[in-house]
């Protein structure tokens, strides 16, 4: 049998001498992210999606390995272990095929098989098992029937005996695992519906399609349907072929009556053990595979979302949108401090349009504001015409952003807002997080559950534990690749950096509130239960801008500090070169020495090399993108005012395995399904496309009444839109 590390380097395509090294680092206690970072010599650059996957990996199969264990030693125990079952369990490559060897063995509750066990009826089972030609069921019945034991006559012992076979038939592990084989691959899930409306479910009110075929948000929305009551689903399979399966695997003697009676206790055992179990299993396992497959989109999408570009260095007024209740404004300082805050009413009903324009110039010309972020929420198209009239005034002195508004609810009710801001109500708190997201969504965006932020499809029905677990690795990812000024960071941004956690995180904060800004990454060891494994863990990540040293602002690990200064001096460079806007010219210096003879000449292998020159190019450098603005429609505000034909640009929500959600600004997101995107061929959105991507789409058709827009990209010009 391969062992764990050759299961997962063959699973994953991975060579074994990667995943060898990759598991003793992780087994070490050090971190992703630190693995991917600063140990890609060992593991081959490993990045942190395949170190992911390593890690679910080895956390499944030793799992597996586990419940062998406990197993055998049941077996053990009973004293009924066997050379053939321990080889039989050694080599079972599945949880499932281990269940199966282990069900004769599991304790049962009182079922109809030990009832006629309790009546004597175990040797009538076992002779006619044996399916001798000569023996007559009914003949050998009549010598059990026992008034004082329960049987009361010929019929009752053989339905006894039946109710015996039919437990060890449905037992049996070759039995099970031949009818599991037929209904993957022939199973059929059927949907059904008693209602005949309209609705979300409609074409699932008579749907049939296989198990094996059935696409992941397919499945999904009718496992939704079931847990609502809408929809009912079956799997449904040959029943001729599965008793056939079962005839092959205990009929010995066919053709006799006790080899007939084995072959309907069979099929009483397909009935009312086999079939209501694989199903259960079957079903369980296409649903766990169609979950696995929407956390990864889930992620894919999460990873975008927050490594959008931050808005660094200016003023930002928050603009939460709203109709009745008015529209929630917040001004914060370049480093998010909350200024000032107030409420207007420009959108209907109060329409107070002059008087909000009043306010907010008073709070630009105040604050120095050169930033507006509006959100997208209800009310978010009039309020984002609202600002773009107001601010043809200032002649590009202030811009705005339109900014996704998901979970900003959920940050400003929950208790992290609260203590954060206890002065200010929940809907003033969301306007401070909508311009905290301008200015950097990372920063703001950890301080949210990853499920809450809207991107994804079925994240309420995903297994919520490893919902949680996927996403937070993302989220941990970003923020180790962005890097966390140590001295500004949040307790949530910390928590998220390499080797840290929410405790440390908090002692670190109260640390620095207590002994003012940490000078140096070397002072993060005062801090109370930071340890040097902890340290190792997190010093990469963490920056120290302007402090003593300036190596601290950058992404080099302090383990190669003196490598780094030993390049400086090499190339010509000086410490103090780094406190400048960057070398540039390090790379061709570096290229005029060879790289390769300088990684030997400094103990560094290329990879970590490379890493270093890059840092060193630029300190303190942010890895994320410049932003990019949106262009504004005007005259576009509700559903109705969108015409098929239409040539319009619109930003990408939400990747899904069936297309991509655009945002046109009419509250409705429209949707390009997958074949509409492109006219080569593609197995997923997510090839093409990614969320915050601006788009060029063609209106193909509006449904007002289901509020649906269909689009397409297909034929349509990628660029401005006309």
């Amino acid at each position: 049998m391969q062992s764990i590390n050759e299961r997962i380097a063959a699973a994953l395509s991975i060579p074994q001498a990667q995943v060898n090294a990759a598991v003793r680092l992780m087994d070490e206690g050090n971190t992703v992210p630190f693995i991917a970072r600063y140990r890609k010599e060992v593991t081959g650059s490993l990045d942190d999606t395949q170190l992911r996957d390593i890690s679910d990996k080895l956390s499944s199969l030793r799992n597996l390995e586990k419940r062998r264990g406990e197993i055998e030693a049941s077996i053990d125990s009973q004293g009924a272990m066997t050379e053939e079952l321990r080889a039989a369990i050694q080599n079972a490559a599945t949880l499932s095929a281990l269940e199966d060897l282990y069900l004769p063995y599991k304790k049962k509750r009182n079922t109809r098989a030990s009832i006629a066990k309790a009546k004597g009826l175990e040797p009538l089972a076992d002779r006619l098992a044996e399916q001798n030609a000569a023996d007559d069921p009914a003949q050998l019945a009549a010598a059990y029937v026992n008034a004082a034991s329960g049987v009361a006559d010929v019929k009752e012992a053989l339905q006894g005996a039946s109710d015996i076979l039919a437990e060890r038939i449905a037992d049996n592990a070759r039995v099970r695992g031949s009818v599991r084989l037929l209904m993957e691959r022939t199973g059929v899930l059927h949907s059904t519906s008693e209602h005949t409306e309209d609705g979300t479910y409609s074409m699932y009110y008579d749907h049939a399609e296989k198990l094996r075929e059935i696409a992941p948000h397919r499945l999904l929305a009718i496992c939704r349907g079931e847990k609502e009551g809408v929809l009912k689903a079956a799997l449904e399979t040959d029943p001729e072929a599965c008793l056939t399966a079962v005839r092959q695997k205990t009929v010995t003697v066919p053709g006799t009556k006790a080899g007939d009676f084995v072959l309907e206790a069979g099929r009483d055992a397909l009935k009312r053990r086999i079939y209501p179990s694989l199903e259960n299993e079957l079903r369980a396992h296409a649903f766990d595979t169609a979950a696995e497959q929407a956390i990864s989109v889930f992620k894919l999408n999460l990873r975008p979302l927050l490594m959008q570009p931050p808005l660094k260095n200016r003023v930002v007024m928050g603009f939460d949108p709203a109709y009745r209740t008015g529209c929630k404004i917040a001004v914060v300082d370049e480093t998010g401090k909350v200024l000032d805050v107030t409420v207007v009413y420009p959108t209907p009903p109060q329409n107070k349009t002059a008087e909000a324009k009043k306010t907010l110039a008073g709070l630009i010309e105040k604050h120095r504001v050169t930033a507006i972020a509006v959100g997208n929420g209800t009310a978010g198209k009039e309020s984002e015409i609202f600002i773009a009239d107001m601010l043809k005034d200032y002649a590009g002195k202030v811009e705005y952003a339109v900014v996704s508004e998901a979970g900003a609810s959920v940050y400003s009710a929950s208790k992290l807002g609260a203590e954060e801001f206890p002065q200010y109500d929940a809907s003033l708190r969301s306007a401070v997080s909508i311009a905290r997201r301008l200015q950097d969504p990372l920063a703001e965006l950890v301080k949210i559950d990853p499920k809450a932020i809207g991107v994804g499809q079925y994240q309420h029905d995903m297994p919520q534990k490893r919902l949680g677990e996927a996403l937070s690795g993302v989220v941990e990812d970003c923020v180790n690749a962005v890097g966390v000024d140590v001295n500004t960071a949040s307790v949530s941004l910390l928590s998220y950096v390499s080797g840290v956690g929410p405790a440390l995180a908090k002692n670190i904060v109260a640390y620095r509130e207590e002994h003012g800004s940490f000078a140096s990454r070397k002072a993060l060891l005062d801090v109370p239960k930071l340890g040097k494994k902890a340290f190792e863990q997190a010093a990469g990540f963490l920056r120290v801008p302007g402090g003593k040293e300036p190596l601290d602002n950058t992404g080099v690990h302090p383990e190669s500090y003196a490598a780094a200064r030993t390049l400086l001096a090499r190339c010509g460079f000086s410490e103090a070169d780094l406190r400048g806007d960057g070398m540039p010219e390090l790379d061709a210096r570096v290229k005029s020495i060879g790289k390769s003879a300088l990684a030997s000449a400094l103990g560094l292998g290329i990879p970590t090399l490379t890493d270093i020159v890059t840092e060193l190019k630029k300190p303190g450098r942010d890895p994320r993108e410049e932003i990019r603005n949106i262009a504004l429609r005007a005259d576009l505000k509700e559903l109705s005012d969108l015409k098929p034909g239409m040539e319009l640009e619109g930003t990408v929500r939400n990747v899904v395995d069936f297309g991509v959600f655009v945002d046109l600004g009419v509250h409705q997101d429209g949707l390009v399904h997958i074949s509409r995107i492109t006219k080569k061929f593609i197995r997923h959105p997510s090839e093409v496309l990614r969320v915050g991507d601006l788009v060029r789409v063609k209106v193909l058709d509006v449904d007002t009444k289901r509020k649906r827009i269909s689009l397409t990209m297909l034929g349509v010009r990628q660029g401005k839109a006309q």
